[in-house]
C-alpha cells in the first residue's frame, strides 16, 4: 500500500497501475522500460504542462475537430493509463478507436479490446482479422490496420507511439498527432503536432481543450492549425528544459 503522503505517490500509482496491467496481458515488458524513460523526460520537464504543450493542445484538438475521419490508436500503455480519456476525446471529435500494437499477438489485443468496452467503447477497431490494410514500408506489425479506420483516416492521434510507424502515416499524407515526452524521439521530431507532456495530464486537458473549441468556426480552427510550428514548440520544450537545468544547478551552487 502506498502511503498519499509519499512524495513520489503519483508516479508510484501509475508504476503500479502499468504493473497490474502488465499481468492483465495488456501492457507488454517493453511497456514498462518505455515508461521510465518517459519518465526521466518528465522529471526535466518538472512534471508539469508547460506552455509549448498546451499550445500543442490547442492544436491537436483543433486539428481532430476539422477532420473528417480521425482515429485514437491505442496501445497497451494508453489503454492502461488513459483507456477512460481515449473513449471520451473520441466521443466529443466522432473518432474511431483502433487498436495497434508492435508486439502483437490476438490475446493482446483481445484484453485491450475487453478493456476499453468495460470502459465504455462501444466500438474497437484493429482487432483479429479486422486489421487487414498494411501501411505501406512499414515491416514491423504496427504495419496492420484497420481498413474502416487507420487506413482511411486524414487524422490520427497515436500516444506514446514509435516512430517508424509515425513517420509512415505522414508519408500517407495523414496529419499525426503524438503525446511524447521525449522531444528527441523520431516520433516527436516525424509527427504533425507533438504534445511533449505526460499522457495522464494531456489526454485530460485535451479533452477540455475540444470542449471550449467544440462550437468555434471552421476559419478559427484553421487559423490556430496555420500558426502552429511543431518545429518551434520542439525547440521550445528543449529551451525550457535547458533554462530549468540551469536553474537547478544555480540552486545546487548556492546551497
Amino acid at each position: 500500500m502506498i502511503p498519499k503522503n509519499h512524495p513520489r505517490y503519483w508516479s508510484l500509482m501509475i508504476r503500479e497501475e502499468l504493473i497490474k496491467h502488465f499481468e492483465r496481458g495488456i501492457v507488454a515488458k517493453a511497456g514498462l522500460i518505455a515508461h521510465g524513460r518517459g519518465e526521466a523526460f518528465d522529471y526535466l520537464i518538472g512534471e508539469e504542462t508547460i506552455e509549448p504543450a498546451m499550445k500543442a493542445i490547442r492544436a491537436a484538438a483543433a486539428a481532430l475537430l476539422l477532420a473528417k475521419h480521425p482515429v485514437i490508436s491505442v496501445n497497451g500503455n494508453t489503454a492502461a493509463l488513459a483507456g477512460k480519456w481515449v473513449i471520451e476525446l473520441a466521443e466529443i471529435v466522432n473518432a474511431k478507436i483502433e487498436v495497434n500494437l508492435f508486439y502483437r499477438t490476438k490475446e493482446r489485443e483481445r484484453a485491450i479490446e475487453s478493456l476499453l468496452r468495460d470502459l465504455g467503447a462501444k466500438e474497437v477497431l484493429g482487432v483479429d482479422e479486422s486489421a487487414s490494410a498494411t501501411i505501406p514500408e512499414l515491416m514491423s506489425e504496427r504495419r496492420k490496420v484497420d481498413p474502416r479506420g487507420i487506413f482511411i483516416a486524414d487524422v490520427v492521434l497515436v500516444p506514446l507511439e514509435d516512430g517508424d510507424r509515425t513517420e509512415a502515416l505522414r508519408k500517407m499524407g495523414k496529419t499525426v498527432i503524438t503525446i511524447d515526452l521525449n522531444p528527441l524521439s523520431r516520433t516527436a521530431k516525424a509527427a504533425s503536432i507533438t504534445i511533449v507532456d505526460n499522457i495522464v495530464r494531456a489526454m485530460p486537458k485535451l479533452i477540455d481543450e475540444t470542449f471550449k473549441l467544440k462550437n468555434a468556426s471552421r476559419q478559427e480552427l484553421e487559423s490556430i492549425l496555420k500558426s502552429y510550428d511543431n518545429t518551434t514548440i520542439l525547440a521550445d520544450v528543449l529551451n525550457h528544459i535547458i533554462n530549468r537545468l540551469k536553474k537547478l544547478q544555480s540552486i545546487n551552487i548556492q546551497n
